[in-house]
Order: C-alpha cells, then structure tokens, then sequence
C-alpha cells in the first residue's frame, strides 16, 4: 500500500477521495486548514491522519517525507466569490499548487493529481469541451485553476514530476457545499426546498450543465493514480458524463415548478458545459457509472 497526501482532504471531493484510499488500505495524511466557507461542514475519516495547516506554512514540506503519491484539491473554489476577492484566488490556486508541486519534487513523490475545473473552456465554438481546447478563462477562478495547470505542466516537463490534470464538471452528491447563495445548484436547490423556501435560479434556466456524480469522480481520481504511465509526465482529462441537463430540469427533478422563482442572470458564467470524456475512457480505463439516472440519484441522499 501507499503513502498518500490528500490537500483539502476535508472538503466535499477529497473528503470521499480521503474515504476510497483508506478502505483501499492506503495511509492517508491529510493537509487542510478548514477555510473553506462554502463547505457545510468538514469530513473525518478516524483512519486518516490530519494535519490542521494551510499549504504557505513551512513546515508542510516535513509531512512530504515518504510520499508516494499527492491529490491535490486545496483551492479557492467558487466563481463568484473569487471575483470579489482575486488576489486571495490566485494566491492560492497558484502560488498553493507550486509550493505542493515543489515539496513534491523534492521527495521524489511519483504522481500528482491535481483537481481542475471545466469552467475554464468558457465559450467555445464547439461542444463537447476537449482538453486540448485553448482556455477562455472568464473569471479569476477559472484564470487561477489554468495557471496551476501550466505550473504542473511545467513540473512535468522540466523535472519529471507526473502530473494527471482532472477537469472536473459540477460534481454533486451526499456531503456537497449547502451554504451560501453560490452553492453548487443541487446542493443549493435541496436545502431551500428542505427550509420551504422557494428554488431561486439566476437567469432562464435554460443554461445546460454536465452534472457528475461525486463516486465517478472518485474513481476516476484512483484511476489517474493507478494508470501505469502518463505521457510526457503531464496529462489532462475530462471528468464528465458525455451528458447534459438544463437547469430547469434538475430543479424540477427536486422541487415543483411553483417552488421556482428566476433572479438576474450573474455575469462571467457560460450557457453550456459538455464533456468529452474519450481520452479519459481510454487512457485510465475509467467510465462513469452513475449518469443514467440523475432523476434517482438526486432524490436517493
């Protein structure tokens, strides 16, 4: 078995990554400050080993000694909020992801995964979104995760150091952000209906969205630990479904349509996110296993 570093191993995706490695029987070390204000609360896992720090403190690099492997997820991970505060979003997102790339060079760590995000394709011309489509960064959050790519690109190229990018696709499912009005739509949608309140969408809610269950994330984050060999040290990959849905329809699938009322359309948001999941099946092996039916697995947690 291995020894892993899970950064941001408290929050909704590393807290389920963090839960696979130990049942996998890995020893799981996991950094995170507990800042993050979108999460409605931290995960533990009594098997794991926590370290309350955040990744600018020093003395992180000691907890590198003997690491295998390193998922970083540590990040300022809202649009929204990021536009209000971009300094501290790239800060983070890009100077945080170097020093983890350089703790890990320096312990000869074998591979990083590191958690991207789609919503840096933007607008494209054409969907589904490729990963080697050029970036249409629209905001600071977006801008700050493909900077961190070119960091690890540039760790992979020029020291060897494997690095799998992960684009993720609005990931959902049981201990996903409630809190605050820029919570992801399906966590945001259940909580005003589980308080009576009506479910509040911004713009027309035609805008269509590629939701991923949060155990297909996780399985492909094991996958991309596993894969044998990562081309030129530095690969990127799709986490999606190959499959869409309007926002109107996921609120309908968890409400009824009196319970909707529309706001103003937000700007620096995209109308369509799509993803085109053919290297990922064929590269790491990996499929999502739980798109076919949303409507179930929505309702089911």
């Amino acid at each position: 078995m291995s020894n892993i570093i899970v950064t941001g191993g408290c929050g909704f995706i590393g807290g389920h990554i963090v839960d696979e490695l130990v049942l996998k029987g890995h020893s799981v070390t996991v950094i995170d400050d507990l800042s993050a204000p979108e999460n409605s609360y931290f995960h533990f896992n009594k098997k794991a080993q926590y370290i309350e720090k955040d990744i600018f403190t020093d003395d992180c690099l000691t907890h590198f000694t003997g690491a295998d492997y390193v998922f970083h997820l540590a990040a300022r991970s809202r649009i929204q909020p990021t536009i209000g505060n971009p300094s501290s979003c790239f800060e983070v997102n890009v100077i945080g992801t170097q020093r983890v790339l350089e703790w890990s060079r320096l312990n000869c760590v074998k591979r990083i995964v590191y958690s991207g995000t789609s919503s840096l394709y933007g607008h494209q011309n054409k969907i589904p979104f490729q990963p080697n489509m050029p970036a249409d960064c629209l905001n600071p959050y977006s801008m700050s995760k493909w900077m961190g790519e070119q960091v690890c690109k540039l760790y992979g190229q020029m020291y060897g150091l494997d690095t799998i990018v992960l684009r993720y696709f609005n990931v959902y499912g049981p201990r996903e952000p409630l809190k605050g009005k820029y919570a992801p739509v399906i966590g945001l949608f259940k909580r005003q209906i589980s308080e009576g309140s009506p479910i509040t969408i911004v713009g027309d809610g035609e805008q269509r969205r590629d939701f991923t269950f949060i155990k297909d994330v996780v399985s492909a984050n094991i996958c991309a630990m596993t894969v044998k060999e990562v081309q030129g040290n530095f690969k990127i990959y799709n986490v999606g479904t190959g499959k869409n849905y309007s926002i109107n329809e996921i609120a309908r699938m968890i409400g009824k349509e009196e319970d909707i009322v529309y706001l103003p359309e937000r700007k620096a948001e995209v109308r369509e996110t799509l993803a085109d999941i053919t290297s990922t099946v064929k590269d790491l092996g990996w499929q999502p296993k739980f798109s076919s039916d949303i409507d179930y697995i929505i309702n089911s947690y």
